[in-house]
């Protein structure tokens, strides 16, 4: 099993409060190697400044966001961030993916830290994959929009297939109470259902049952 390093982007959706619990779950996998987040300005409130420290302190991890992009360059030939970043990384982990950032990236955007690595990453690497898990409102996520966009990307990224083992995964939301008050789709799905698509990503080991019940096919956005 080769192990994988890979870089978890966290957005402007309320399900950020899910950070430390997710980082957690990613340390924890055994194919992981090394985990790095990224925070676009909106996640930043949401995730607390403890709750930061103590994924840096107690799990190690290093934190990036939007004044970190420009931190080690001031000359051309120094480092650009989000380059090494998209090098650096087997996948890329965006969850929450808020609709904001979603729109951004259907549409090639890149105004911050996250949406240039997104632009930068290697879609036609056989060995590196994105992972996107949305989380919105359910009046957004059904927004044709969101289908939209859902649907651009996976045509970009050409690694898109049938049975969504590799290269580009979204991560079906799920039906509960959401923090607005209503019901519906459009929660972040599970962390322990995220954690087990990336331990298992570029594996042939899903069930197709699993599969199902977690992954959005191309299909789905029509």
């Amino acid at each position: 099993m080769s192990r994988i390093n890979l870089v978890l982007g966290v957005t402007g959706s309320v399900a950020a409060i899910k950070c430390k619990e997710l980082t957690r779950a990613l340390v924890g996998i055994e194919r992981v190697k090394e985990v790095r987040i990224v925070f676009t300005t909106s996640a930043k409130k949401f995730v607390s400044r403890d709750d930061v420290r103590e994924i840096q302190n107690e799990l190690g991890v290093r934190c990036y966001d939007d004044d970190d992009e420009w931190a080690d360059w001031g000359k051309v030939g120094d480092p650009v961030t989000h380059v090494d970043l998209a090098k650096w990384a087997d996948v890329l982990l965006i969850a929450p993916l808020s609709a904001n950032t979603l729109a951004k990236l259907a549409n090639g955007l890149c105004d911050n830290l996250l949406t240039c690595l997104f632009r930068a990453w290697d879609l036609r690497a056989n060995d590196k994959a994105i992972i996107l898990a949305p989380a919105m409102n359910t009046a957004m996520w059904n927004s044709p929009f969101t289908k939209r966009h859902l649907k651009s990307i996976s045509e970009i990224a050409s690694s898109a297939k049938d049975d969504a083992i590799a290269g580009f995964i979204v991560v079906q939301p799920i039906e509960k109470a959401l923090a607005c008050g209503d019901y519906g789709v459009g929660a972040m799905a599970e962390v322990s259902t995220i954690a087990q698509l990336v331990a298992l990503t570029g594996e042939e080991k899903h069930t197709r049952e699993f599969l199902d019940s977690a992954v959005m096919y191309p299909s789905d956005y029509d």
